[in-house]
Formats: C-alpha cells, structure tokens, sequence
C-alpha cells in the first residue's frame, strides 16, 4: 500500500477492533444484562457494547484527535480532518447477549461520503476482514473472492429482520415469497458478519432493510474489494431503505425481485 493515510487509517482500525474484540470475547459477564432498549423493547443495547464504543472512540481520539466519530451508542463527533470514523462497537447485540458466536466490531473510515478502510472483527470466528478502496480484502491474510454466481434458484441467501414488529412482519413476506426461488435462506443476526461472508464465498446474496451506516460501512467496503456488487433500490447506494450485496450475476435478478416484493418499504 502506497497511500500513507491508508495506512495509517488501516493500521488503527485493525488495532482498535483487535481491542474491543477482545473486550467483548474475554471481559463478558455471566450475568450479562440489558442496559437500555433503542426502537423496540427487544431491539437491545449492553453495558459491553457501550463499554466496547468507549473502548474505541478513546482510542481514536488518542490517535487522531481531529477526526469525526460516528458511533452507534452515542458517539458523535463532527471532526475538523475530513475522515470520519464509522463504529458498530458490537454487531449482533442479541446473539452476544445468548451467547451465540456470531457477532463482531466493525470500524470504517470515511472521507467525503466515501469509505476508504474498512475492519471487521469477528473475534468467536478468529477471524479479522479488512479492505482499502482499490487494494482487495482479506480474511487475516487470506485473499477473499466472491463466489461465481450460480443461477439464481441455486443461491444461498442471508437476510435479517427488523425489531419492529410491524417492519419485521413485512420482511418475513418478502423472504416467503423469496424462498421458493432461491436454494434457501440464512439468518445470521450480524449485516456485518453476512457482507463478509458475500466477500469471503459463504453467501452467494445478502439483503436487508433498516441498516444504519454503522452497520454495512466496513463490510460493504469489504464486500465490493472482494468482487461482489452492492447497492440498494436500483440506481441507488446501500441505505435504510434497502442494503444489497451479491455476486455478479446474483445481484442484478435479486435486486429486480426485492424491487418486485416491495422489500425497501415497510
């Protein structure tokens, strides 16, 4: 890598996931608990995910003190420097509640609307994803590739569902009427977690409504390096509305379908 902003940008995002990783994996409590519920009572927040985005705004203060933060749990910075930090200290808050190994920290740094680093860190996993714009994504030190696109009746599909009993009530009739087209579908609990798994060749598609930038910043850097298309309505960027990440070959008949089913709106 010859861009030394690049560098030094990847270089803190890995350190900083590396140690909130290892927060959440070695310092949970027995007792693990709620600390507070965001747009539903279901929809959770713990004290290690605000313990784990203290972790990091911290130490991106210490390193790059002029940057703007943009946190899950609260942390809002605007910055003076351009770059923007873009943090999900913990993805897939419930599975880490129960105890299920899927979640992770996913960092990214943006500048001008665009992300130029992105981390994931899936620490149950041992396994940390990065991706510099132009400059590929790995898994450790291993290259990552999409998968060649199968037909489209052959793919295998993540998805996750909305907290909102009225929203999740609507995605779960578009994945009705998906599922008889595809070779199935998953329900992993972590965007992140399933837009590097589209990079690493475990998914042939993922989608979903209602991700926040926190969620898909670093994993649809990653997802796009390795190969995959991303996006949301046609014409458009991932967003609320609808986060799209899948194959060539995949992307555009999924994406056509979604359109179909009404899987951008409630």
């Amino acid at each position: 890598m010859t861009d030394p902003l690049l560098s030094e940008l990847l270089d803190i995002a890995l350190e900083a996931a590396r140690r909130a990783g290892e927060l959440l994996r070695d310092g949970r409590p027995a007792d693990l608990g709620v600390a507070a519920t965001k747009s539903s009572p279901i929809d959770v927040v713990t004290e290690m995910d605000i313990a784990a985005e203290k972790l990091i705004t911290g130490f991106l203060a210490e390193r790059r003190p002029e940057d703007g933060v943009l946190g899950e749990e609260g942390a809002s910075t605007a910055g003076t420097s351009g770059i923007r930090w873009v943090v999900d200290p913990l993805d897939g808050t419930v599975n880490y509640l129960y105890g299920l190994p899927t979640w992770a920290v996913s960092i990214a740094a943006e500048r001008d609307g665009e992300t130029l680093v992105g981390v994931v860190e899936a620490p149950m996993r041992r396994e940390t994803y990065r991706a510099v714009t132009g400059g590929g994504a790995y898994a450790n030190d291993r290259p990552l590739r999409c998968r060649p696109a199968p037909p489209l009746a052959e793919a295998l599909v993540s998805t996750g569902f909305n907290y909102v009993a009225t929203v999740r009530s609507h995605q779960a009739d578009v994945a009705q009427r998906l599922i008889p087209l595809l070779r199935d579908i998953r329900r992993s609990g972590s965007a992140a977690v399933d837009l590097c798994d589209v990079a690493a060749g475990r998914l042939d598609g993922y989608y979903e409504r209602g991700l926040s930038p926190w969620d898909l910043a670093a994993g649809d850097l990653i997802a796009r390096e390795a190969g995959a298309l991303t996006g949301g309505r046609p014409g458009e960027r991932p967003s609320y509305d609808l986060t799209l990440a899948a194959g060539p070959g995949v992307f555009e008949p999924l994406q056509g379908l979604l359109e179909e089913f009404g899987a951008w709106h409630d």
